[in-house]
């Protein structure tokens, strides 16, 4: 009944839209109604199909548009509705994931939070502002996307709303769309005093045992997000629970913090594998993320270096700019001095990267890195200093 009922209002939202006035990536958002009600279609392939034609119109790439504010309205609106339950893979073949369409409607709504909050921020309009000075046309471009974005502000609180309910859904994908969701969304400033009680729900998810690794794990990031103090988790039974806690900024002067990276890097490729899906939070590696923190917290290369130790085996070419390049430059901040003596520590990361053949391929972003270090680029003369 609940969810007829939402139904109900949603279409209100179709029928008091202007949509032909609005418009999408494509040009006339006439279209946007007819997918919005497919959400809701007794076929699984036809909701999926529906959602991936919002996402690459209303939606593309994460660009707002006029019509973006109320297809998630809409979207809002259904979250409820039994229909939105129907499990299947993405309309997108790089996203084969089975899971609720509920799941898959947050997420869009996470998005549409995400890129509000960056594009409202006005150090984020530079260059789109410079742009539409010297052209009329993007000048009228720019005018409508500030109005979108400002749609999508106000959105928040709305959205927001709809979809807190589900922190507490029944499936874990659910309650992970909800968490990432609400982390978006929360930073809007009306909506600074629902953070406290929303914290506490994060920190009884923490405290539940029974919870998955990945649920409390995200618990923690948001709440490091939000500014929250993390520390008491850095006890944690489960490790990726410890680290995940010890990555708030608010831990970043705690001594414990420091110790629970340095403890997570000393076996890099478990911590990989800690979320066989990656944390939406993160990209790439999750060591990659390990380390880029411990090196901003730690003060001389030489605390860093048992985890640079175990990381150079894992390294390679492809990953310079995510873990042997960012050692270098702290191991050697402002270069080498032509003649210097190496410390033992530069000395054992030098002879670790000069005996991995992957970090010696055809790649072109490792000399750079050597060059800044004030070291030869070439392999044989990084031997010959050791």
């Amino acid at each position: 009944m609940a969810g007829h009922e939402v139904a109900t209002d949603a279409l209100k939202v179709i029928e008091e839209t202007d949509w032909s006035g609005l418009t999408h990536a494509y040009g006339a958002a006439g279209d946007t109604p007819a997918f919005l009600l497919q959400l809701l279609d007794e076929d699984p392939e036809t909701q999926a199909e529906a959602l991936g034609m919002l996402e690459m119109s209303v939606l593309h790439q994460g660009s707002l548009y006029d019509a973006t504010a109320p297809a998630a309205r809409f979207m809002a609106a259904v979250l409820p509705h039994p229909r939105t339950l129907a499990e299947h893979e993405s309309y997108f073949p790089w996203d084969d994931r089975p899971r609720p369409l509920r799941a898959a409607l947050i997420d869009f709504l996470a998005e549409v939070a995400e890129s509000a909050a960056y594009d409202g921020d006005p150090d984020s309009d530079d260059d789109a502002a410079a742009d539409s000075d010297a052209d009329p046309d993007a000048d009228e471009a720019y005018d409508d996307e500030a109005d979108a974005i400002e749609a999508c502000l106000a959105v928040r609180p709305t959205l927001f709303q709809a979809v807190v309910p589900f922190l507490d859904d029944d499936h874990p994908e659910v309650r992970e769309a909800a968490l990432g969701a609400v982390s978006h969304l929360l930073k809007a400033p009306e909506l600074a005093e629902a953070v406290p009680a929303a914290s506490r729900r994060l920190h009884s998810t923490l405290a539940d045992t029974t919870r998955e690794r990945r649920e409390r794990a995200a618990a923690a990031l948001t709440l490091g997000t939000w500014g929250q103090d993390t520390t008491a988790h850095l006890t944690d039974a489960d490790p990726a629970v410890r680290v995940c806690a010890a990555l708030a900024d608010g831990a970043a002067g705690d001594p414990r913090a420091t110790a629970v990276l340095l403890d997570a890097l000393s076996r890099p490729a478990e911590a990989d594998r800690w979320f066989p899906e990656p944390l939406p939070q993160f990209d790439g590696w999750f060591r990659f993320t390990l380390l880029r923190i411990l090196l901003k917290r730690v003060e001389s290369y030489e605390e860093a270096a048992p985890a640079a130790l175990a990381l150079i085996p894992l390294a390679s070419d492809y990953t310079v700019d995510q873990d042997w390049g960012p050692l270098l430059a702290k191991a050697f901040p402002g270069g080498r001095e032509p003649g210097s003596d190496l410390t033992p520590a530069q000395r054992d990361l030098l002879h670790a990267l000069a005996e991995n053949d992957a970090c010696w391929g055809n790649i072109g972003n490792k000399y750079s890195w050597l060059r800044d270090a004030g070291l030869p680029q070439k392999r044989e003369e990084l031997r010959s200093l050791l």
